[in-house]
């Protein structure tokens, strides 16, 4: 069976709620595959080196029983006829994985480690050898994982979502290309962050958002109370076409940004400060207030800048209906810019990858690591959910927060 056969057997085995672990897991026929590969491998490899001073062939195989945190399952050992054979990968007489392996390397791998680094490691700490094909293999065993988390049915109604691309190289038909990961991160009702879905695409667009979007509410998301996004063309009325009621933040860090670029350097601090008067002021009216002041300081040297936050004004100041609790996690995409910050720091070594699924193995391992960080409910979550349900009761469901 061929990889692609056995993603397609394991997606639909997990469907039908067979057991990941065990004699009969949906995983272990792959383990069996990557050590029995790897012990033919070092088969070849001694063969070649004992020809050049003496005669010696195989001599069939023996059979033996492992256990690991899978399970026990059987393999099959190649034997020399010399029996001058010693693997490494499963030495003779050993009957348990060394600790667990193809767990180490999976953990190794969502670290952001290179394959020669872990082949290092794993000689080092185990005094195995292991190749790159088999650790390829078995990191390769969390493609059907990864299918099943990006198709899994999410919740009906979500309070907040951030919605951010995050880009990387890919080498593609002998170029390095450009690739863009979509990334869908929200607080449920219960106040529990996660990661929705990740989705990769040639560049990020308007319509590539409208996809996922139609994703989201294909896998049961029926509502969402406030979106964060940058202001990127099209991207709120992309949302507003799937999700009509939702309100749209448009990120004010995005928009100090995309101003600056047309403000001399000596003057932004100056320009800062002003802005700031905007969007820290305490209320809509005040803040309108040190707009229309800051364009009459700087709208004849800068028309442009201050055309923008005129033109986005109705988007960018949703924030300022809310107290502060909730300004606090909606006026930015720092939540979002966050995860992906910590996705950076595992994937900075890696240059251009292999492959589009070599992208998503690494950034949904990295993401399962962060997860676990996240099991706490959002900070003041009591707090924020009542001003939620003040402002959105006829929206939400007491059942949402069970």
């Amino acid at each position: 069976m061929n990889m692609e056969e056995f993603r397609k057997q394991a997606v639909e085995l997990l469907r039908q709620g067979k057991p990941l672990t065990g004699k009969d897991g949906v995983m272990t026929p792959l383990i069996k595959q990557v050590l029995e590969a790897s012990l033919e491998g070092e088969m070849d490899a001694h063969l070649s080196e004992s020809k050049q001073v003496r005669k010696n062939r195989r001599n069939g195989r023996t059979r033996k029983n492992l256990k690991s945190s899978w399970g026990a399952f059987e393999i099959s050992t190649p034997r020399d006829r010399e029996s001058s054979f010693t693997p490494q990968t499963v030495e003779k007489r050993q009957i348990h994985l060394p600790g667990d392996l193809e767990e180490k390397i999976l953990g190794l791998y969502g670290l952001g480690m290179s394959y020669r680094d872990m082949q290092s490691h794993i000689q080092e700490m185990y005094g195995v050898s292991i190749s790159e094909g088999a650790i390829n293999s078995i990191t390769d065993r969390v493609i059907p994982l990864i299918k099943e988390w990006q198709n899994r049915i999410l919740e009906r109604i979500y309070a907040v979502i951030w919605l951010d691309a995050m880009h990387f190289k890919v080498r593609e038909d002998g170029q390095v290309r450009t690739k863009a990961i979509y990334t869908v991160l929200g607080i449920n009702m219960k106040g529990n962050k996660e990661v929705l879905g990740l989705y990769l695409g040639d560049h990020e667009s308007a319509t590539f958002w409208l996809q996922v979007l139609n994703d989201l509410q294909q896998r049961g998301v029926e509502d969402i109370l406030i979106a964060c996004i940058d202001n990127l063309r099209g991207f709120s009325e992309a949302i507003e076409n799937i999700f009509p009621k939702t309100e749209v933040q448009l990120c004010i860090v995005h928009q100090i940004r995309n101003s600056l670029k047309y403000i001399p350097w000596n003057k932004h601090r100056e320009f800062i400060k002003d802005l700031k008067e905007v969007y820290q002021a305490s209320t809509l009216e005040s803040a309108l207030h040190q707009l229309d002041l800051l364009e009459e300081k700087w709208g004849k040297q800068y028309p442009m800048v201050i055309k923008s936050w005129r033109t986005n004004w109705e988007r960018l100041s949703v924030y300022f209906k809310y107290p502060q609790p909730i300004r606090k996690i909606i006026y930015t995409t720092n939540t979002v810019e966050g995860y992906h910050r910590m996705v950076r720091k595992v994937t900075k070594s890696k240059g251009a990858f292999t492959s589009d699924m070599a992208i998503l193995k690494l950034v949904y391992l990295a993401t399962v690591n962060f997860e676990k960080r996240w099991k706490n409910t959002v900070h003041n979550w009591p707090s924020i959910f009542n001003y939620l349900s003040l402002y959105f009761e006829d929206r939400i469901n007491l059942n949402d927060t069970v």
